[in-house]
């Protein structure tokens, strides 16, 4: 199974905001805490305190997904922190580059 299959990534980008969707099977916990720590890598190590939301308390468990989102203030340093989580993810391509 392609890591693409397990995590599906997504971009999105607009004039004042940039987000990362990473959707996964809400069934599988090791997912879950594979993305959380790859998130809270690259927060510790860029210094950077992105929006998070955890989609967690749904009844659509085939797919969860982490948000992470970036507004005006930061977003010039966006790209570097979701490549960094997508490097640590070990996922090489997004389902949607930029939507």
């Amino acid at each position: 199974m392609s890591r693409c299959d397990e995590i599906v990534a997504n971009v999105r980008m607009e004039e004042c905001y940039e987000g990362l969707s990473l959707v996964f099977d809400g069934s599988r916990d090791d997912l879950r805490e594979e993305i959380n720590a790859a998130i809270e890598k690259a927060c510790k190590e860029t210094g950077l305190k992105p929006l998070i939301f955890d989609n967690a308390k749904t009844d659509k468990a085939k797919h969860e997904a982490f948000y992470i989102e970036f507004t005006d203030e930061t977003q010039r340093q966006s790209g570097a922190f979701f490549e960094m989580v997508l490097k640590e993810l070990k996922i090489d391509k997004c389902a949607n580059d930029v939507i």
